[in-house]
């Protein structure tokens, strides 16, 4: 399962994405975490000390690796220097799995013990001073749009990416890339703005939103979520002991979080687990062609010299597992498992989804 959190800055998004993989690591589930905001706090809220979260690899550093990686022997891309951010799996691609050993993770991910359980932590790094004024925050989130576009993940297997605050998540196809995408949202005007914000956006794309109304004081601010939001609310958080001595920096074991903040995080399971039954793999894989030719034609090609488009396999569909599409597979593929397969599925066109719409 694929999870998102967004959210208005200050709204406890990275605070409760934290909670929720705490809450599905204690239940033993194989957990990705991927910080992709580019506040980078993530690691901290995960119980990292500030040297420890910054030293965490960065994806953007280690691009190059990545794209070599996941490349293959995929033939219709000539050389890893001509992957962009969107480039699709094809026959031949490898693909990342979340629960498995490879060179990316080796690589860019670390892995966390909590509360005895543990956890694969990926960021994607924060700005440096090189940066500024010359690099905009979305291509440092290249790097996971890339790995989420080559990740076949199954049910009971959780990747959480905590995005960056405000509509900036929509600002590539990467929010396209999620079985559900959790919006935190106060009981405030602003916080209500935020929502319909999101659910704009994502009305022609078939996005799972579900909202986690946070710092909940009472019935009336319940009942202005409920208003505000109807069925799209989820659940909703108050004050919490715990994650106050959490930011203090003395957390008590997880499993002493109040009741019913861990009624709250397994409803946020549940919404999750539910949302797999209506995954569509097909309809997946074209929105990753969509938003790849999107990008080739404005500055994919001229960047690379290369024609991007030729990268589609118009025949391949991403599964959850290569050994799933014995039609398809090699006798390699078969042993290992370490390529895609191709599915005669699918034919994508650039027009079959309509544009999306860019945000303010």
């Amino acid at each position: 399962m694929k999870i998102a959190f967004v959210g208005k800055g200050g709204s406890g998004k990275t605070t409760l994405s934290s909670l929720f993989i705490r809450h599905l690591a204690s239940n033993e589930a194989p957990v990705v975490a991927v910080d992709a905001d580019i506040n980078q706090h993530l690691g901290a809220a995960l119980g990292l000390s500030e040297e420890e979260a910054a030293a965490l690899p960065a994806l953007g550093a280690h691009l190059p690796l990545i794209k070599d990686y996941l490349r293959g022997s995929n033939p219709r891309i000539a050389s890893a220097d001509t992957m962009i951010k969107t480039t699709p799996p094809g026959t031949g691609s490898r693909l990342l799995r979340v629960d498995e050993d490879n060179p990316v993770y080796e690589a860019c991910a670390r892995t966390l013990v909590l509360d005895g359980e543990p956890v694969r932590l990926m960021a994607t790094g924060p700005f440096t001073e090189s940066d500024l004024g010359v690099a905009c925050y979305h291509s440092k989130v290249g790097a996971v749009e890339l790995c989420l576009n080559h990740l076949a993940d199954g049910p009971d297997e959780y990747v959480v990416v905590d995005m960056t605050a405000g509509s900036d998540s929509f600002a590539s196809g990467m929010f396209t890339r999620f079985d559900v995408t959790f919006l935190v949202a106060e009981p405030t005007r602003k916080g209500i703005s935020v929502y319909r914000q999101y659910k704009e956006y994502a009305r022609d794309f078939g996005i799972t939103l579900k909202v986690v109304g946070n710092k909940v004081q009472g019935p009336e601010d319940i009942e202005f979520l409920q208003d505000e939001a109807g069925e799209d609310l989820l659940v909703t958080v108050g004050h919490s002991d715990w994650v106050r001595a959490m930011e203090k920096g003395r957390p008590a074991a997880f499993e002493l979080l109040e009741a019913t903040n861990r009624l709250a995080l397994q409803s946020l399971q549940d919404a999750a687990d539910d949302s797999y039954a209506q995954r569509d793999w097909v309809r997946y894989t074209e929105q990753m062609v969509h938003f790849h030719l999107r990008n080739a034609e404005s500055w994919g090609n001229a960047k690379t010299g290369a024609d991007l488009a030729e990268q589609v396999d118009p025949g391949f569909v991403l599964r959850e597992h290569a050994g799933a599409q014995p039609e398809a597979e090699t006798g390699a593929e078969r042993g290992a498992g370490a390529e895609a397969g191709a599915v005669g599925l699918l034919s994508p066109r650039s027009d079959s989804l309509r544009p999306a719409p860019q945000p303010a």
